[in-house]
């Protein structure tokens, strides 16, 4: 079986799957809708632009990009920590699981990630355009990132650099130590396991949200947290292109070839509809 669901696909299948229905698999079914809605906000302007000469965003088109690429972004960072208190709770406190991670628990931590991104998007989207701008008005950037369109206004930019690296801290540092503190609890349980294939099957629980957030925050934090100088315009470019194009599009590949449980989703799926084929 070398076939495996993309964003969509793994959507369904954990969805519609009844082996599928733990909270885990809701997070998880949450974290590809966001990926989703990611891709759309980046992939379709980025075809355009490769496919027609012309390659100008309009003022509102480039404000609407920008807040949404705000609003999944740092939602995403938050799903990511309250997928990894899930997996803290289900190998730390496995007794105590179905107590804390219960379905309206499951519901709360989700809603709160996804409203998340509104703040941090409504507040640095709206500072940003009611700046000044002058010159070409040209973004040197495949989408309306906030550095490439802060290089055009012609204000002084320092108040919101402060305002922008305290929702930095805030929705992006503080999920990730959330997320670190998480792991090293757990990586201190699986150690302490006396059984060899006890420590797999825990490790193997939490290694794929484990590799998502390597990948995620590795590549971001290569963007915004390096000096200014300390990239050309062409390699912030391709890093920025790995975090909000080809790190979502691997997310759900990761899931499915390191899952028992999502690959037998999708051979169950696989087998009923050759079945129905035949008949």
């Amino acid at each position: 079986m070398n076939r495996f669901p993309g964003q969509k696909g793994l959507l369904i299948f954990t969805s519609f799957d009844p082996a599928l229905n733990s909270p885990m698999y809701f997070f998880l079914r949450n974290l590809a809708s966001l990926e989703i809605c990611f891709n759309l906000v980046i992939v379709p302007k980025m075809l355009v632009n490769l496919l027609v000469e012309n390659k100008a965003i309009s003022f509102a088109e480039c404000a609407a990009q920008m807040y949404f690429f705000f609003f999944f972004g740092a939602a995403e960072c938050c799903l990511l920590a309250a997928m990894a208190y899930d997996r803290y709770v289900a190998i730390c406190n496995l007794l105590h699981y179905p107590d804390i991670i219960t379905r309206r628990a499951c519901f709360q931590l989700a809603g709160a990630s996804w409203f998340s991104g509104f703040p941090v998007a409504t507040v640095q989207t709206t500072w940003i355009f009611s700046l000044p701008f002058c010159g070409p008005n040209q973004v040197n950037h495949f989408f309306c990132d906030s550095p490439p369109v802060l290089e055009l206004s012609c204000a002084n930019t320092s108040l919101f650099e402060i305002e922008a690296l305290t929702a930095t801290v805030l929705f992006i540092m503080f999920p990730f130590l959330l997320i670190l503190v998480s792991y090293v609890r757990i990586i201190t349980t699986i150690v302490r396991m006396p059984s060899e294939e006890g420590r797999h099957k825990a490790f193997s629980t939490c290694s794929s949200h484990l590799v998502v957030v390597t990948l995620f925050y590795g590549t971001a934090s290569s963007t915004y947290f390096r000096p200014k100088s300390s990239y050309s315009p062409d390699t912030k470019k391709l890093i920025s292109l790995s975090y909000t194009v080809i790190t979502p599009m691997l997310n759900p590949i990761m899931y499915s070839l390191r899952n028992k449980e999502v690959k037998s989703a999708l051979r169950r799926t696989l087998g009923r509809k050759l079945f129905s084929e035949k008949m």
